[in-house]
């Protein structure tokens, strides 16, 4: 039986398959023994940990410097529909990304040594690994179609966008993606991998059907993960920097860095790792011949590019939170209340920009004040 066995989201595999040729196959064994794995766990083995421990370090005091500013402005509210759309959006993908950066640890311990876990731990790490994946990147999503009704059709539809609304689209986002990952509910057990003689934490197919269900959840990845986001943030995105062509030409320059920062890092982090699951996946169906050298690269090359995607939870809290002033004057109150005035003096004068000492105006997610919510990274 064939075993994948990477990280949470990857396509690490014991080969079965003969050395048919030394020119094929880097590998000279004359007894055609299959691709040795050991230096590809000799080569992750070192990364893996440090990658997951530092993206698990990093997510994890952004985000939760992005709830706390939520849950003290909504200790000043009553009513739970006073978010914008985005603000509300924000909050699910802060709560979205801090979950998915709790499951690192344990991925990051099984590769100092082996899933000493359990497989009930197990199935709800690799559940919760896939569930934030696919719900962080559609918050995503949901926060750029925001903005687009909000800039482009604010005068048209600005009475109509109620927080109540985002709230179900959230729960709708929720469900589906918690409906993606019962797939690691059943299938992710602990298993003995040949040829490193570890125990791992994976998705294990039945040997009749494996191939079609990894090719089709790195199709269903690729779709939901990666292409319907970046389409849905290119239309939106574009459509927002026509509208704004009539401001000034300072904030002009200041949308349009804004918006390429955004595109360009969701599809640096992103990319790599979906243009190299396609090639795995070609190569399951055997449209690419299958080699040690391509599975050695593909190896290597997806775990690389998935701890790069991955970044993307602990880069969140920057793109979308703090580039806000609001949300950094927020910042500063709190870092003031809990230090002091003389604690945040330099905070302070950064949240409220050029050294400008006014409150920033309007409401939490006033569309009227710069057309923009409280987090919004158009503020």
């Amino acid at each position: 039986m064939k075993h994948s066995t990477t990280s949470p989201d990857s396509e690490y595999e014991d080969y079965d398959y003969p050395n048919t040729s030394s020119k094929d196959n880097p590998i000279q064994n004359e007894d055609f023994a299959p691709c040795s794995l050991k230096d590809t766990w000799a080569i992750l083995g070192r990364f893996a940990p440090v990658a997951y421990f530092l993206v698990f370090i990093l997510a994890l005091v952004g985000n939760v410097l992005v709830l706390c500013v939520i849950r003290r402005y909504r200790q000043s509210r009553h009513s739970p529909c006073s978010f914008s759309l985005t603000d509300t959006f924000l909050l699910h993908l802060a709560i979205s990304d801090l979950l998915l950066a709790l499951t690192l640890p344990f991925f990051a311990a099984e590769w100092i040594n082996e899933w000493v876990f359990g497989v009930f731990m197990c199935k709800i790490a690799g559940a919760l690994f896939s569930l934030n994946v696919y719900c962080g990147v559609l918050f995503l999503a949901c926060i750029s179609f925001d903005r687009y009704l909000a800039i482009v059709h604010a005068i048209n539809i600005s009475r109509k966008r109620k927080t109540c609304h985002a709230q179900l689209a959230c729960a709708v986002i929720w469900s589906v993606c918690l409906g993606l990952s019962m797939v690691d509910v059943y299938y992710r057990y602990v298993v003995n991998v040949s040829g490193i003689n570890r125990m791992r934490c994976q998705l294990e197919f039945s040997q009749e059907n494996s191939q079609q269900w990894q090719v089709a959840m790195q199709l269903v990845s690729m779709i939901l993960g990666f292409i319907l986001p970046l389409l849905v943030m290119l239309y939106c995105y574009l459509h927002i920097f026509k509208a704004l062509c009539h401001a000034t030409r300072r904030q002009k320059r200041r949308s349009l860095r804004l918006i390429i920062s955004l595109v360009i890092v969701f599809v640096v982090s992103w990319a790599p790792y979906n243009a190299l699951r396609m090639t795995a996946s070609l190569q399951k169906l055997g449209v690419i011949s299958e080699t040690c050298a391509l599975h050695k690269v593909l190896d290597v090359g997806i775990f690389v590019t998935e701890s790069l995607g991955l970044a993307h939870c602990a880069l969140n809290p920057l793109l979308y939170g703090l580039v806000g002033i609001k949300f950094r004057h927020e910042l500063a109150q709190m870092c003031k209340a809990a230090l002091g005035p003389q604690g945040c003096l330099g905070l302070a004068g950064w949240a409220n920009g050029r050294g400008s000492s006014r409150r920033p105006t309007g409401s939490f997610s006033s569309v009227e004040s710069e057309n923009t919510s409280y987090f919004s990274v158009m503020a």
